[in-house]
């Protein structure tokens, strides 16, 4: 590929202004130019994606569909930059104009598009695939106005409108040509012809218009650009009738409702509407996926029958499982296959991604609103059922079984079963969290399949969150091991020669400290507050949920709060524990402990006796491009969540990468980053994952803990007196009686932990040997990686030449 020079950069950049927005560079705005830059950019990834596809139909080379509810991408402007090698030439054809390309960063929203490791983990994915070489397609919805941006009121989180597409928008190019129809409501008539055959019919149904955006994602060296393929839902009828005679609102009322669809991300579904608007989202998501997935293969082939040798096609999490019964729809219906041959081919063509194991994230919809939002897919789902139900009875002659693995069961459709029956591999996303699987979880589907389940430990784009993230340790790793990690991140290896070198350790010392002074002046200049950077920074950033015990961490820093007001002339060494964390709009207790955090901040940062050495800082809003600020800065990542109840995590894999220690849990991925990095370089704690599953089945009571430890409850006891203002009743007597995720259990050992980090901490030349090591030993845990073992192991395909 001819490398471009920022002369002609800079050509192709001014005629994009005259072209399409019609002023001179004199005249431009930093947005224009923003837009124009990525609108040249634009061009060059289309080249290099129609050279790719050209590429990849020759060769006749094997694809993958992965479809998800959610991908968190952040910022594409500067990721697509330094994966295509032109960041420099974009700053020297910039430069000619006088503009600073760190200025149209900072123009360039996040991608509404995901909320938390699930979507940021598919992100990663799409950067692994294109950088791999691997021909690939992501599915979503263009979410017009993202999750929520969130805004702290109070301390109470309220969500707004995210309005992203206002300036993410230019990187989506409309597909309007490969536009289809998905139909939902209506009835299935059925009836046997004169020779014998079974015919339906689905009417009075309502359709909405499913119109793709394309966004880009170009991989390392920009060899290879793949898609994100965004569906947005349109709908075309207008009630005209209504319109005439004044009824303006009932004129434009199914438009209103089929656009919802692609509106908003998690709808709140504490109610009927909004359970029945996020089943809508998913059969939109996947009927659309599923029908262009097949066009474009029938365009190449003309045949279905080579399906799963060319196309793979992947659930991520549960959400997309009814691309199961419509892709049976389309062979079945619009195809004529009999069942056993349309069941053969949707067998061997997809596969499963399970993300969790708690109950009320394996989704289970009534039978009576599937059946009536999408009545042949629900047909298809009970005759997927009964065949099942049979296999198994015919197979063991156990009743109870064939029960407890059925789809639908007591007027529910459970997702994750009909994946388990369904598809060819289901995989967990940590070797302890397939364990869980395989022991407990899907223990009755492994006695009837165990080949089916295997383990592909999640990973990271670490090109994003090392190379652009940190450039000061990027350049430094640079100069001192070589650049090969940037293509491989197993490279990092090599660091571990140096882990003796006093100068290199005092270098990344140096590193951190300018990582956290540049992190605490953004904080001041966006919040006001002072940040002290020779204080130990202890982040938590991850999604708020009860399973990742923020909780457990705020009574912690009560105590030490306690502490030092009992003990003012006690020797404490700084910290500044950081927090950022949405909580689902519908969960309370997530808002709550919000409020929370930000009360016992407020509460800190006006007491003169602490305010020096004990700091909370609440993020607002945490998102993307937040985060690629923050965890560069980190001393210890918290990784807290009861053993057992974090599949993988993906926040403990980026802060690792760069230098902080894990103080965690042995649950999740937090297993392999012990094994990898040794007992010496991370802080564990806490109840294993067999004691944990023991004291889930023999009962647990918190109240033991409560009364036997009487730091644990003073710093309880703060909570149920309230401070602030504001009453937390609610959050102590969830945790004094129930307490669901133990961590009044774990509160002693995890307290011993801290200790042991600060003090740790305090003796320089052992936690810079520590910080080494985990940089070193974090390569395994690049995306880069984990997309090799799908490739290998799951969808056998290979990287197009």
């Amino acid at each position: 590929m001819t490398k471009l020079s920022s002369t002609k950069l800079a050509t192709l950049i001014e005629k994009k202004l005259s072209h399409n927005f019609g002023v001179t560079p004199e005249q431009a705005s930093d947005e224009l130019f923003y837009k124009a830059s990525v609108l040249t950019l634009l061009d060059i990834m289309k080249e290099r994606r129609s050279e790719f596809k050209k590429a990849t139909a020759e060769q006749q080379a094997k694809t993958v569909y992965y479809l998800s509810m959610e991908f968190l991408m952040g910022r594409s402007f500067k990721n697509n930059l330094y994966n295509l090698d032109m960041t420099s030439t974009m700053e020297k054809a910039l430069k000619k104009f006088d503009v600073r390309l760190e200025n149209l960063y900072e123009l360039e929203p996040d991608a509404g598009l995901g909320n938390g490791g699930l979507g940021r983990l598919a992100a990663c994915f799409l950067d692994a695939l294109s950088s791999g070489g691997y021909s690939a397609m992501g599915y979503c919805i263009n979410y017009e106005l993202g999750i929520f941006r969130q805004k702290l009121v109070d301390g109470w989180q309220t969500e707004m409108p995210d309005f992203w597409l206002p300036g993410g928008g230019v990187w989506l190019e409309a597909r309007p040509g490969s536009a289809v129809d998905v139909n939902f409501d209506g009835y299935v008539n059925e009836w046997w012809d004169e020779n014998g055959e079974h015919r339906l019919e689905h009417k009075d149904y309502k359709t909405v218009r499913a119109v793709p955006y394309d966004l880009m994602v170009a991989g390392k060296d920009g060899k290879t650009v793949n898609a994100l393929r965004l569906w947005s839902a349109e709908c075309r009828e207008f009630n005209m009738s209504a319109f005439n005679q004044g009824d303006y609102v009932r004129a434009i009322e199914q438009r209103a409702m089929a656009e919802n669809f692609s509106k908003v991300l998690y709808p709140a579904d504490n109610h009927y509407e909004g359970k029945s608007l996020r089943l809508r989202q998913q059969y939109f998501l996947v009927s659309a996926s599923i029908q262009d997935i097949l066009h474009r293969h029938l365009r190449n082939y003309n045949t279905l029958n080579n399906l799963p040798d060319k196309v793979a096609i992947h659930i991520n999490d549960t959400h997309p499982t009814l691309s199961i019964p419509e892709l049976m729809r389309f062979l079945l219906d619009e195809c004529g296959y009999t069942w056993d041959d349309a069941w053969s081919l949707v067998t061997r063509t997809v596969a499963y991604t399970n993300h969790t194991i708690m109950q009320e994230a394996l989704e289970c919809w009534p039978e009576s609103l599937i059946k009536e939002r999408v009545p042949r897919i629900y047909q298809i789902i009970k005759e997927i059922d009964r065949r099942y139900r049979q296999e198994v009875i015919a197979k063991t002659g156990d009743f109870d079984l064939a029960e407890r693995v059925s789809v639908v069961s007591n007027g529910v459709v459970r997702m994750a079963n009909l994946c388990c029956a369904t598809c060819h591999t289901v995989n967990g996303v940590s070797k302890l969290h397939s364990k869980i699987l395989v022991d407990e979880l899907f223990k009755d589907y492994v006695r009837l399949t165990p080949d089916k389940f295997t383990n592909v430990t999640n990973g990271i784009a670490h090109r994003r969150w090392l190379c652009c993230a940190n450039p000061k340790l990027t350049k430094f790793l640079t100069e001192t091991i070589g650049d090969d990690f940037i293509r491989d991140a197993r490279n990092l290896e090599k660091l571990m020669e140096y882990k003796d070198d006093k100068a290199v350790l005092d270098e990344l010392a140096k590193i951190k400290r300018a990582n956290k002074e540049r992190f605490a002046k953004h904080i001041k200049n966006t919040t006001g507050v002072v940040l002290n950077p020779d204080s130990i920074f202890d982040m938590q950033v991850k999604r708020l949920h009860e399973y990742k015990r923020q909780h457990l961490n705020v009574l912690n820093i009560i105590s030490e709060y306690q502490f030092i007001k009992n003990n003012p002339n006690a020797p404490f060494t700084p910290k500044t524990y950081i927090f950022g964390a949405k909580a689902a709009p519908g969960y309370l207790f997530a808002k709550q402990v919000i409020q929370m955090i930000w009360e016992l901040s407020q509460l800190l940062e006006n007491d003169p006796d602490v305010k020096d050495k004990l700091k909370i800082v609440f993020l607002e809003d945490y998102r993307v491009t937040m985060a690629e600020l923050m965890i560069p800065s980190a001393d210890i990542s918290e990784q807290i969540s009861l053993a057992s109840t974090e599949a993988s995590g993906t926040g403990n894999m980026k802060l690792m990468m760069n230098g902080a220690i894990t103080l965690g849990t042995e649950d999740g991925a937090n297993v392999e980053i012990h094994s990898e990095v040794g007992d010496d370089n991370i802080i564990i704690f806490g109840m294993q994952t067999p004691e944990v599953l023991r004291l889930q089945k023999q009962g647990y009571s918190p109240c033991e803990h409560y009364n036997n430890n009487p730091v644990l409850r003073d710093a309880l006891d703060f909570i149920g007196k309230g401070f602030g203002g504001m009453s937390f009743d609610s959050i102590y007597h969830t945790l004094k009686y129930n307490d669901t995720y133990m961590a009044l259990a774990d509160f002693a050992d995890y307290q011993a932990a801290q200790k042991k980090a600060t003090a740790l901490y305090n003796d320089r030349d052992v936690w810079n040997k520590m910080s080494l090591t985990n940089i070193a030993k974090s390569g395994v845990f690049a995306s880069d990686r984990s997309i090799e073992d799908y490739a290998r192991d799951i969808w056998h395909i290979k990287p197009v030449e």
